[in-house]
């Protein structure tokens, strides 16, 4: 097939590169001309795993084409996905305004039958709204279709490539039939495509991402309630989690979510349910909750220190909002950092993928580490933030050396608080206990 695909961010590259592996022929537009001529050379503006060497593939067999010419690559395409960015509005609704100024284009644009796919997250009625500003400048016919992306940063291709599921939200037989073959290749062992009409399609993903967030937000809600009565949530994680109705996935208590997705999607839901007049008083809780706890690392620093952290140098792992991914959109790093440094503290902080995010965040306030061991000179506390793997079994008996108050406190409990405290260093986890 020849396909257009409009933004190349996250999940437009991804997309692209995807589905151009499989044979079909991409164009993948945007208007940012240095992003383009990056693109064209290999140079990945993101970073996600395995992106990099299926972006060249493409380019080196001829298939992935890179563009800032809209006109051109809907001309010439027969299917073309709008992946732009719907960042929330102050209210917290999705704001619309690329999808929709991607859709006048479109429109102008057409020269034949066209099927148009909503792969950007956007709230229920987007189709009849993009449908709406196609039909202000053509009278070619066009199917609008919805196609949530269901990636998860880190590990993107592998969702795409091998998806647990494929939704295909259409109101007629050719988006279902057109989508259908395109993502055939991908469920060559299993059809795991499910059909539905568009507008629960647009909902879908909202609810998807919704529920997940309520499960964090949870966990984390009886993270602290062990902490006063001396229990354990890893334990208490594992024993509700090894029911089969309730599964292991997103019931680790931590810094709280963060990311592109639960934050925005999660506002964006509440939006659409004042809209419609449906109260949703769960998930409003989710969102209370998680800001909430995106505070409780500095909460567990001020209380170790009886607020007496003037002065003080924090070593900082992780700043990404989750491992493998360089995203820091609503980072726990930044709430804490921020504190950190409005209560006087000075902060050293290394990331494997996003020390260069930072320094757009943070500017020359901290100071930028070689590595996480470079990180620890001259620190008197190290906090860990984000799980990479790096940080999974650190050199305790170093830390043990370097850190002037032998302290760590862990906002992902990855470490076993005994084994810690055996090297004679104070351990402070996250519901582990009395705190």
């Amino acid at each position: 097939m020849h396909i257009a695909v409009v933004g190349t961010g996250y999940v437009g590259l991804v997309a692209g590169a995807c589905f151009a592996s499989t044979g079909n022929n991409l164009i993948c537009v945007d208007i940012d001309e240095d992003k383009i001529k990056r693109l064209e050379n290999g140079d990945i503006p993101i970073y996600e795993p395995g992106l990099e060497d299926l972006v060249k593939e493409g380019i080196d067999k001829e298939r992935l084409h890179f563009t800032t010419d809209i006109d051109d690559a809907v001309k010439a395409c027969d299917v073309i996905f709008i992946a732009v960015g719907t960042p929330p509005s102050e209210d917290g609704s999705a704001d619309l305004k690329h999808v929709l100024a991607v859709a006048h284009s479109i429109g102008k644009a057409m020269n034949n039958f066209k099927i148009i796919v909503d792969k950007s997250t956007v709230p229920v009625g987007t189709a009849g709204l993009v449908s709406d500003a196609i039909r202000e400048h053509t009278d070619y016919d066009f199917t609008v279709v919805s196609n949530p992306e269901f990636l998860k940063e880190g590990d993107a291709i592998n969702d795409f490539l091998k998806p647990e599921r494929v939704i295909i939200g259409a109101d007629d037989d050719i988006g279902h039939e057109v989508l259908n073959r395109l993502y055939r290749p991908f469920m060559l062992k299993a059809n795991r495509i499910i059909h539905m009409d568009v507008v629960s399609a647009e909902l879908t993903k909202y609810t998807a991402n919704s529920f997940l967030a309520t499960r964090i937000s949870f966990i984390n809600e009886i993270a602290r309630l062990c902490e006063k009565v001396g229990a354990d949530i890893d334990m208490v994680r594992q024993g509700i989690g090894s029911d089969s109705r309730i599964g292991p996935a997103f019931l680790f208590a931590g810094a709280g979510y963060g990311g592109s997705c639960f934050p925005k999607d999660v506002k964006a839901i509440l939006r659409t349910a004042k809209q419609y007049d449906v109260k949703f008083e769960l998930i409003e809780a989710t969102e209370r909750v998680n800001e909430e706890q995106k505070k409780i690392l500095f909460s567990k620093i001020d209380q170790h220190y009886n607020g007496e952290i003037k002065g003080k140098t924090f070593a900082i792992w992780g700043l990404s909002f989750k491992p493998r991914t360089d995203d820091m959109r609503e980072a726990p790093s930044i709430i804490l950092i921020n504190s950190l440094l409005a209560a006087g503290a000075n902060v050293r902080a290394f990331d494997p993928e996003a020390m260069e995010v930072a320094k757009v965040e943070f500017g020359d306030s901290i100071t930028y580490c070689d590595s996480e061991y470079d990180a620890i000179e001259g620190a008197d506390a190290l906090v860990l933030v984000t799980e990479w793997n790096d940080f999974r079994t650190p050199n305790h008996k170093l830390l043990f050396e370097k850190l002037t108050d032998k302290v760590v406190f862990d906002g992902r409990n990855v470490y076993d608080p005994k084994y810690v405290q055996s090297f004679g260093l104070t351990y402070v986890g996250i519901g582990r206990g009395i705190a």
